[in-house]
């Protein structure tokens, strides 16, 4: 029976993160949409994406209703007009939570870190999982796994203090208001260069011990356990 194919993570991100955001931030003036209808059109899109993943894989998308919450958070702190801190709260909350949500699934049959990392997208399941057998090293891989999330979780830690302190240097103006949203707008655009860099180093750092511990555990090279060859 062939596994059943994971959605794209950076598909995922697009539609559950990164449009919503810049509807957020760049639709919610009364220019535009306004506060109201720009929370609407941005829970389109990880509300629409969840209910398609759900029906094609059976399963919630965690990823889809971290952006419905994002966004209602962030929706809701412009609408009600809270104090910035809030938002600086949010930013490093919802990195936060993925990273905490990622080790606790490492405890559960459906780990996390096999929808970011250790999937047949990246990695040639089929040739490793035979090796390991061959090998007897699967007990080995676990431990070698559970390192690897405690690293990709270290990204998200990383992820939630930039945010939040990126967020109280920029964000300063109150919600609700049209220097609130541009504000917004900047934070987002600084946070490519700020968060996601020192994040995706991380990452990839993780990505490398992975690899690193596979090609011991396994005997195959980097060509073999990758499922896109070069």
């Amino acid at each position: 029976m062939s596994a059943q194919k994971q959605p794209s993570l950076l598909v995922n991100l697009l539609l559950n993160i990164l449009i919503p955001t810049l509807i957020l931030t760049k639709l919610s003036t009364n220019e535009w949409l306004g506060p109201t209808w720009a929370v609407v059109a941005a829970l389109a899109f990880p509300l629409g994406y969840g209910l398609y993943d759900l029906k094609q894989s059976g399963k919630v998308n965690f990823i889809s209703i971290l952006g419905m919450v994002s966004v209602l958070l962030t929706g809701g702190i412009s609408l009600l007009e809270l104090d910035a801190k809030y938002l600086a709260i949010k930013e490093a909350a919802i990195p936060t939570l993925i990273g905490l949500t990622l080790l606790i699934s490492q405890f559960t049959p459906y780990p996390l870190l096999h929808k970011l990392l250790y999937n047949d997208q990246i990695l040639n399941l089929t040739a490793i999982e035979q090796a390991l057998a061959a090998k007897q090293q699967q007990v080995e891989l676990d431990k070698r796994l559970n390192i690897t999330s405690y690293l990709v979780a270290s990204s998200f830690f990383l992820s939630g203090v930039l945010n939040y302190l990126l967020a109280r240097w920029i964000v300063v103006s109150p919600a609700g208001t049209s220097e609130f949203a541009a504000e917004l707008g900047k934070m987002t655009a600084l946070s490519y260069p700020v968060i996601a860099i020192p994040s995706m180093i991380v990452l990839m750092a993780s990505l490398w011990y992975l690899l690193h511990s596979l090609k011991k555990l396994t005997g195959l090279d980097t060509d073999q356990l990758l499922a896109v060859k070069g």
